[in-house]
């Protein structure tokens, strides 16, 4: 007699008889390929990366992958670069996790994102990896902690064109810049030790760039120490240009709160508010505002700053017929304008903060975290979408519109590949050293020969 299964039933039956895939746990041991283990995984996988020497670059376009470090009797797992690969591990999936890896000798970026929400960056060492150590690139909803990182030639930890980002607990020093949010909104700086970099915290506009703006911005509760390190950025680069001894600098960004510091020991100036004209030599995007405004400055503990400052702020203190360095420099533009506030002025040393309001807010208690709860979406991605997503994620990263970064602008590269996106395409794939004085960019083999010509024509019919 034939059995009928009501359709309900039925439905239930398919389901518990169909096989299930489970989240696994995929182990990576000396001698063997990270990559390798990326390229089995699924969504949801864990790979366990054990101690040992691993020689390679990691690229992750999958979501929902963690790479994890399993440190035994204090034996780390170490990616070497070796002086000759240029990056460690590039991820644009989302829902990624990386953490207790040491990464060292890279030539370009240990961690960088390039694109993907919902990444966690946490628990990793960094050591002298070129130009950026850990780099998530136009993502949201991320969090960086725990952390250490040293002997970066740009940034040790920078935030570019991110939303809802928190940097927290970690160490950075002997680095250019310590941390960078840059063009990237509503991050929360917190609890982080900078120190003997060349300038600690930074919050910043470059023009030039898809995302125009900087805003919502909190460093709090940060140790900002005796960042006097002599500049040993790229020649000609963005960072090159920012003075030794600065403990913060805020440039052009908006709504940015300080409060809790201890910044002591910086010898040009405990904090620096400035227009664009601080570093930069063009500014000159339409859509990128200049000034900085609506500074909130609470209590912070502020001494030792100023101590031998560079030309331009002794000649400034000169004027003001003052010996003693600043705690806080408001310079330029809309920085010492009233709608930017402070309290317990008396407590600093401070130059262009006399128009400055009294701050209603005196504290921020009522801000937790940046990060979004229960986490951003994931990019629905179409075919035109991707080519643009990979644009703004990747070339931007490195390519401002008409501003050098670490790559030539993107102006540059569209007169020399005026009608020959291919070439552009080829070159992304293997690249080689071109000029002196740019660092070789990181290849872009993974993605295929039809994204890459894709990309390269979107980036040619880029006008700003």
């Amino acid at each position: 007699m034939k059995k009928i299964i009501p359709q309900g039933l039925l439905w239930l039956s398919l389901i518990l008889a169909a096989p299930t895939l489970m989240a696994a746990d995929i182990l990576v041991k000396d001698g063997e390929s990270i990559q390798g283990a990326v390229n089995k995984a699924n969504t949801g996988d864990v790979i366990l990366v054990h101690p040992g020497t691993y020689k390679e670059s990691v690229y992750v376009d999958k979501d929902g992958i963690t790479i994890r470090g399993v440190v035994i009797d204090g034996e780390w797992p170490v990616m070497e670069g070796e002086g000759v690969r240029n990056d460690a591990i590039l991820y644009s999936g989302n829902d990624f996790t990386v953490e207790w890896l040491t990464i060292t000798h890279y030539k370009g970026n240990a961690i960088m994102g390039q694109a993907g929400n919902n990444f966690v960056i946490r628990y990793n060492r960094v050591i002298d990896t070129g130009v950026y150590g850990i780099f998530p690139q136009f993502g949201k909803n991320g969090l960086i902690e725990y952390n250490v990182l040293s002997g970066i030639e740009d940034a040790a930890i920078y935030v570019g064109m991110c939303d809802n980002v928190d940097v927290r607990h970690n160490e950075v020093f002997d680095n250019v810049a310590g941390i960078e949010i840059e063009n990237t909104r509503h991050a929360l700086v917190e609890n982080n030790y900078a120190h003997d970099n060349t300038a600690g915290l930074l919050v910043f506009i470059t023009p030039g760039l898809p995302i125009k703006t900087t805003y919502d911005v909190v460093l709090r509760n940060n140790f900002v120490v005796n960042n006097n390190t002599a500049n040993f950025g790229a020649p000609g680069s963005i960072v090159s240009k920012v003075p030794a001894g600065i403990g913060i600098v805020v440039m052009a960004a908006d709504d940015v709160i300080v409060e809790g510091n201890i910044i002591s020991g910086n010898k040009t100036a405990g904090i620096v508010v400035t227009d664009l004209a601080f570093i930069t030599d063009i500014s000159s995007d339409p859509d990128s505002e200049p000034n900085p405004d609506r500074m909130v400055f609470l209590d912070n503990l502020m001494f030792d700053n100023g101590a031998d400052p560079v030309a331009d702020v002794k000649a400034l203190m000169l004027t003001q017929f003052s010996r003693s360095g600043p705690d806080i420099l408001a310079n330029l533009g809309s920085a010492q304008e009233p709608d930017n506030c402070i309290i317990n002025r008396e407590r600093y040393t401070s130059f262009g903060v006399k128009k400055w309001s009294e701050c209603e807010r005196k504290d921020t208690k009522d801000i937790v975290s940046m990060l979004i709860p229960g986490g951003a979406p994931s990019e629905v991605v179409t075919t035109e979408g991707r080519t643009k997503l990979l644009y703004q994620g990747i070339c931007a990263g490195c390519h401002a519109y008409n501003l050098r970064m670490i790559g030539p602008p993107t102006l540059t590269v569209q007169a020399l590949y005026l009608n020959d996106p291919q070439g552009i395409a080829d070159y992304i794939a293997a690249p080689h050293k071109v000029r002196t004085d740019y660092p070789t960019m990181p290849p872009q083999g993974h993605l295929s020969p039809e994204l890459r010509r894709d990309v390269a024509e979107y980036m040619l019919s880029v006008t700003k």
